[in-house]
């Protein structure tokens, strides 16, 4: 009976927890995005318009178009890819939020390896 209260408490707990997703703060701005990929983060800083997306990572600068699906979900297609990985399209997920950051995952679309991600909002 003990272990049968104890279950039915957590769960009526656990259902009561809501993730924070105010999505629509993050359409735009200026990020820093951090990855991990095999215990090795990865740092690139972006530029984000209604319809653009300019992101440099490691040096290199490359523009997509953006396409919002919903508040929290978004397309990125390289503006000039220069091999066939950058003409696949990109899909990223907003998991939660917070005042100045969201979570993220990620993959190529159709994909079903996601990678996750932090990005903090360097401007207000």
């Amino acid at each position: 009976m003990q272990k049968i209260s104890a279950l039915l408490l957590l769960l009526i707990l656990t259902g009561c927890y809501s993730v924070t997703r105010e999505c629509e703060r993050f359409t735009t701005g200026k990020y820093e995005s951090t990855i991990r990929i095999d215990n090795k983060d990865y740092k690139s800083v972006f530029m984000r318009t209604k319809a653009l997306q300019i992101e440099t990572f490691e040096g290199k600068t490359d523009s997509s178009t953006v396409r919002w699906i919903n508040d929290c979900e978004v397309i990125f297609k390289t503006i000039n890819p220069k091999n066939r990985a950058e003409r696949k399209d990109i899909h990223l997920k907003i998991l939660t939020t917070t005042d100045s950051s969201y979570t993220f995952e990620y993959s190529y679309v159709g994909d079903v390896n996601k990678q996750k991600g932090l990005a903090v909002r360097l401007n207000n």
